[in-house]
């Protein structure tokens, strides 16, 4: 009753609040996120949702976004950060650099691997990026007939689990070439688990028991892989061996800072970078391509521009990536309208204000890039593709738009992650011409992160006078 004062759309029930609306729209193949976007515009800045004993505040106050994501004594929410640590009662996210709701323990471990994204690093893995894309043009020429439909998303999922496994763990895949390897399905339905454990009596529901068997054995999977890669990692290093500085070599420092290192919380990290190196971006890349089968005219710009760039090349250099500024409009254009993380929260642990309403304290505050990305009070004609939005020379209204999160707790590898979008888009614009199946739909999955629902479909053929050298 304290937040009944704040604005939002009348309850279903007493006791359910607004749960049946949410089911309801996810039903009809919609967002929650959409009903979001559909209440910020009729009841303001501050939304108040119900469910069942909870309420949390949907917040599309740039100003509001500025104080609770930039200042570091905002934590993230204690409930889902404990939900997100294990998914139907297996460890998975634990308590690492995602879910840690404790400042101090974050930062420690924030600071520890800083050094595998530093530029210098990042720099030095133009190789593996290469190398992975390459992977991934040799399976497209396969396919490139005008005929056989290819899923772009499986594919772009199996070119990211490549690149973060070979270059934050030192594990080789090839998941491209291995239609069998498990580590696909297992992020897939992982990330289902999380998405579904977040239902009422889902663990209870006899329709889930196979789906929650499944997420159980593909957690543990992932996990038992985390602490074999470690162990051999220990080994290298004790028998005084060279290893590279990437993000395993960081999780394994942590025992030289710290004295000593939970196991545990080692495997926690392992799990969300594999997790998050791969699902994103790969979503991102997916999302791209269906971008632009829609908009000849963008697809041309940016061809024109791969062209001159990096022309035929097989081998993209990094100093190449500063130059195709209209490929990084594409990419940002991309997460604007479709956010692969929509959203990011915040607890309120102090009363406070919002666009004069009255917070109680003990808030949980949302802050969600689709909403925002969407809403014409801020972009103009919001569901157009128009890259030009990011031209440098354009007005940006300030903290509407943060897909990898704003301030202290903003995503470590983004830059890791558009540097690797960036050579995989420019090869493919480089070599290929795609068009989309027809009868798709562009409609989001949500699946903890957003994916496009029907896999991107395309039809390949090689550009004319193709020819890497």
């Amino acid at each position: 009753m304290k937040f009944d004062h704040i604005p939002g759309p009348p309850r279903d029930s007493f006791l359910l609040g607004h749960y049946h609306l949410f089911e309801k729209k996810r039903q009809n193949g919609g967002l929650l996120h959409d009903l979001f976007l559909e209440w910020a515009e009729k009841y303001g800045p501050v939304v108040r949702i119900n469910g069942f004993h909870i309420v949390s505040l949907v917040v599309t106050s740039p100003e509001a976004i500025k104080e609770f994501l930039m200042s570091p004594k905002y934590s993230k929410d204690p409930m889902i950060s404990k939900s997100l640590s294990s998914f139907f009662g297996v460890r998975c996210l634990g308590k690492g650099l995602l879910t840690e709701t404790n400042y101090d323990s974050w930062h420690k471990q924030r600071r520890m691997m800083d050094p595998a994204f530093s530029r210098t690093y990042l720099i030095g893995l133009m190789g593996t990026f290469n190398e992975k894309a390459e992977a991934l043009m040799e399976k497209l020429e396969e396919k490139a007939d005008g005929k056989t439909e290819v899923g772009i998303h499986n594919l772009m999922c199996r070119v990211t689990l490549d690149v973060i496994a070979k270059v934050a763990f030192g594990l080789e895949l090839n998941s491209l070439q291995d239609e069998k390897t498990p580590f696909p399905q297992a992020i897939t339905t992982a990330l289902k688990g999380m998405f579904e454990q977040g239902k009422p009596f889902a663990q209870w529901y006899p329709g889930n028991r196979q789906l929650i068997k499944d997420v159980r054995e593909s957690v543990r999977l992932l996990r038992r892989t985390g602490k074999e890669c470690i162990e051999r990692r220990k080994k290298a290093l004790e028998n005084g061996e060279e290893i590279p500085l990437d993000i395993l070599t960081q999780i394994l420092k942590s025992e030289e800072l710290e004295g000593k290192c939970d196991e545990e919380i080692m495997l926690d990290n392992f799990v969300t970078f594999f997790i998050a190196g791969q699902e994103t971006t790969a979503n991102q890349l997916a999302f791209a391509v269906m971008s632009l089968a829609h908009e000849q005219e963008v697809l041309n710009k940016v061809q024109a521009e791969v062209d001159e760039v990096i022309g035929w090349k097989r081998d993209i250099d990094y100093e190449d990536l500063g130059k195709l500024k209209y490929l990084s409009q594409v990419l940002k254009e991309t997460l604007r309208i479709y956010p692969t993380a929509p959203s990011t929260i915040r607890f309120l642990e102090n009363e406070t204000v919002i666009e004069g309403v009255k917070i109680p304290a003990k808030a949980i505050l949302i802050f969600s890039m689709y909403t925002l990305g969407r809403m014409d009070k801020f972009f103009k004609d919001p569901l157009i593709f128009n890259p030009d939005r990011f031209s440098p020379d354009v007005p940006k209204p300030y903290y509407t738009y943060f897909p990898f999160s704003l301030g202290p707790r903003s995503c470590i590898g983004q830059v890791f992650a558009q540097m690797e979008a960036k050579v995989v888009m420019a090869k493919l614009l480089q070599r290929f011409e795609f068009e989309l199946v027809a009868g798709q739909s562009d409609k989001i999955l949500d699946n903890g992160t957003l994916r496009p629902l029907d896999g991107v479909i395309c039809r390949i053929t090689p550009r004319r006078n193709a020819k890497a050298s």
